[in-house]
């Protein structure tokens, strides 16, 4: 009996206890997802190195086996002030703190210490394979005329495929995005100045690392990278130099608003952003454009970026 990629489903839900199956459902944690890439079982293959009289392969043994999943959900909020979107155990999951305040905001900042974890389920046609113990890293894309992305990497522990029921999916957190574009996008700012934006990305860049030992297996985040890449279109140096900028490491302050529907807006604040070296300009369309690069820096800690829905 065949197998149909098309049909499938990812749960997603936090582990009160990390490893621990807090057993998501399709009514209350189904993540609608786009460009799904599955490796159910990442690791090594522990050659045996045995001697025989005559040629063969090898043997091998799977070992330090976990599994990763990557795909996209679009930037959107849930439609409701201060009720986290299905994308939330995701970013949770990606060392952020969610912060809600009540039928007003939903807030996410990184974390250093102790991030959470949770159980994701994929289910193709029947086919279920759980990662408990899930933690990753996720960049956040916005390009003009196209639907701003959250892409997850989440890698977790591994454990067999099972046939099962298929889950019955509720995305009703999921709203239907708007597109990137002057009226939808009306606030981007580099230092308090006003860009034409091409091209941004977010990325947290999270150091993943399966630990997985005799006594103890987890996945740990061990550090970070976070980098904003951009493409804007270049303006007179008097008003904003990045060559003096880069040279003197002067902060920038960054902001993204995307949204014009209550419930469905996305705000990025980069409140101390460090601009690297300008290696070249671009052209497009016969129009100068500056490849951006900041790096986003601590202030008291833990205030290197928010995502605030509302």
């Amino acid at each position: 009996m065949s197998k149909f990629w098309k049909s499938k489903t990812i749960l997603a839900k936090m582990e009160a206890v990390y490893g621990t199956d807090p057993v998501p459902t399709g009514a209350a944690n189904a993540i609608l997802a786009s460009d799904v890439t599955w490796s159910p079982m990442e690791g090594s293959d522990v050659a045996r190195n045995v001697e025989r009289p005559y040629f063969s392969a090898d043997p091998t043994i799977p070992a330090g086996l976990y599994a990763s999943i990557t795909f996209s959900v679009e930037m959107v909020g849930s439609g409701t002030l201060g009720t986290p979107p299905g994308w939330g155990p995701l970013i949770r999951a990606c060392r952020a703190a969610e912060v809600i305040t009540a039928a007003t905001k939903v807030e996410y900042t990184p974390i250093t210490n102790n991030p959470e974890s949770a159980a994701l389920y994929f289910d193709v046609d029947g086919t279920l394979q759980k990662m408990l113990g899930s933690r990753g890293t996720f960049a956040q894309t916005l390009s003009a005329n196209g639907i701003p992305l959250l892409t997850f990497t989440l890698s977790g522990l591994f454990s067999p495929a099972t046939e099962a029921a298929k889950p019955t999916p509720n995305y009703s957190t999921f709203q239907a995005p708007q597109v990137a574009n002057t009226q939808n996008t009306p606030t981007f700012t580099i230092g308090g100045i006003s860009f034409v934006l091409r091209e941004f990305k977010l990325d947290l860049a999270n150091q993943v690392t399966p630990r997985l030992l005799i006594g103890e297996e987890t996945i740990q985040i061990t550090g970070v990278g976070e980098k904003i890449d951009m493409k804007v279109e270049a303006v007179p140096v008097s008003t904003y130099h990045p060559q003096t900028i880069a040279q003197n490491c002067t902060l920038q302050a960054i902001v993204l608003q995307h949204g014009t529907v209550n419930g469905r807006k996305v705000r990025i604040d980069v409140p101390y952003a460090l601009q690297q070296r300008l290696t070249g300009y671009e052209e497009n369309e016969g129009i100068v454009e500056w490849p951006l690069s900041f790096l986003p820096q601590p202030s008291a800690g833990n205030d290197q970026w928010k995502i605030t829905l509302t």
